[in-house]
């Protein structure tokens, strides 16, 4: 609670500067004039910003479930079932947050965490990692998983996407609305015209791309502390070097792009990966 607090202050605390500096350097006046609403904006961009991506996150369990088949593990079937729910339970009290579901699902070797809350979160291994790992290593990637739960980084990523999602918004709106004003100039209308729609658009692309660079860069920060959190539950960092240098020679499960940031494996692009390149993560290790 106090983190999502925290971050819904400092993005209307930063909205109320871009209130601020538009007043000052006359870019309110002028807008105002050709008839838009500045602070109607950004109370719209802050819905739409944080609309969505509040509400993939409080669905995110759910859409797990459902987009990897992933079955929850009420009464365990067998001594592996059983193992993987005493060992996130072994972890999740370590963390001092909630039991989470535990499920699982048939695919090549991933896992992932998901959820709304710390303390009704959600942990999936896939059978492919069971078949590929140790149990070290298959226990060394549940400790991270756990280590996500228990950093709050769902949360945190969702509210890093909504002050993305809502300076994408508000800057391409209003940047958009005075280049329609420059280019009508003079001119009656009754609305925003053309050059308005067309800069939005190109804007909204653009700057779409930008803050998908800057959502990734954090992204892979909290790999890192999962990481390190995985080691720190486990009193020794070896278990999770030899799983990030098993699945670092494996072919990575692939999971739906609403997954992808939760999942232990990543993607290509260092800009656009939510995940660091193994050979980071496993340097960051042994630097512990």
């Amino acid at each position: 609670m106090k983190r999502t607090l925290l971050f819904l202050m400092t993005n209307f605390a930063v909205m109320a500067v871009l209130l601020i500096t538009t007043r000052l350097l006359g870019v309110d006046r002028y807008l105002t004039a050709n008839g838009l609403n500045m602070t109607a904006l950004a109370g719209f961009s802050l819905v739409i910003g944080f609309g969505g991506a509040t509400i993939s996150l409080l669905m995110s369990k759910t859409m797990a479930k459902m987009s990897t088949g992933a079955r929850v593990i009420e009464q365990p079937q067998n001594a592996d079932e059983a193992w993987i729910v005493q060992t996130v339970e072994r972890f999740a009290n370590t963390a001092g947050i909630g039991m989470p579901e535990v499920a699982i699902y048939e695919g090549a070797p991933n896992a992932f965490a998901t959820g709304a809350f710390k303390n009704s979160a959600l942990v999936a291994v896939s059978t492919g990692l069971l078949q590929s790992m140790t149990r070290e290593e298959v226990e060394a990637v549940i400790g991270h998983e756990v280590a996500h739960v228990a950093n709050g980084d769902m949360v945190t990523m969702t509210l890093i996407q909504g002050v993305m999602n809502t300076f994408v918004v508000f800057l391409s709106r209003a940047i958009g609305y005075a280049i329609d004003a420059f280019l009508s100039k003079g001119q009656e209308r009754s609305g925003p015209g053309i050059g308005y729609m067309i800069t939005t658009v190109v804007l909204d692309m653009l700057f779409g791309v930008v803050a998908a660079i800057i959502v990734a860069w954090f992204s892979r920060q909290r790999e890192f502390r999962a990481d390190a959190g995985a080691a720190n539950y486990m009193g020794r960092k070896q278990p999770m070097i030899n799983a990030l240098a098993r699945l670092g020679g494996l072919t990575p499960g692939t999971l739906p792009k609403t997954m992808q940031a939760m999942g232990i494996v990543g993607g290509l692009g260092k800009l656009f990966s939510t995940h660091p390149p193994m050979e980071e993560r496993i340097a960051a290790l042994q630097k512990l």
